[in-house]
């Protein structure tokens, strides 16, 4: 039984992904398709591929970094991989409390500044 392959507007439309983005992952590397002619088909490597970009564009990383992350799995294997991960997102809780805090004080300055205004107009 052959594996069920996605065509290109198939992919876009399971990922929720405009064109422009799938042809960018190709292009640096993140997702290659099989390709007959012109057309592109995407097996359930490259959909299993996808799913770990994009969880990692959720989590913040930079696709450079998803892009090395997923050679390490071609290179090294799978624990190798685990423990890359391991790091990458130790690295990345530390920036994304950074965050956190940042957006605290904003929420806290705005609300602060439109109490204030909210004074002024009584």
């Amino acid at each position: 039984m052959t594996e069920a392959r996605l065509s290109f507007k198939e992919m876009c439309a399971e990922f929720d992904v405009t064109p422009r983005t799938l042809r960018y992952y190709e292009y640096i590397e993140l997702l290659q398709p099989d390709r007959e002619g012109r057309s592109r088909f995407y097996g359930a490597r490259e959909r299993a591929r996808m799913e770990l970009i994009l969880r990692g564009r959720r989590f913040g990383f930079q696709l450079e970094e998803i892009r090395q992350w997923l050679l390490i799995y071609e290179n090294e294997g799978n624990q190798a991989q685990m423990q890359a991960f391991i790091e990458m997102a130790d690295r990345q809780m530390v920036e994304l409390q950074k965050q956190r805090e940042q957006l605290d004080e904003a929420m806290d300055e705005l609300s602060a500044l439109r109490k204030t205004t909210l004074d002024l107009l009584k």
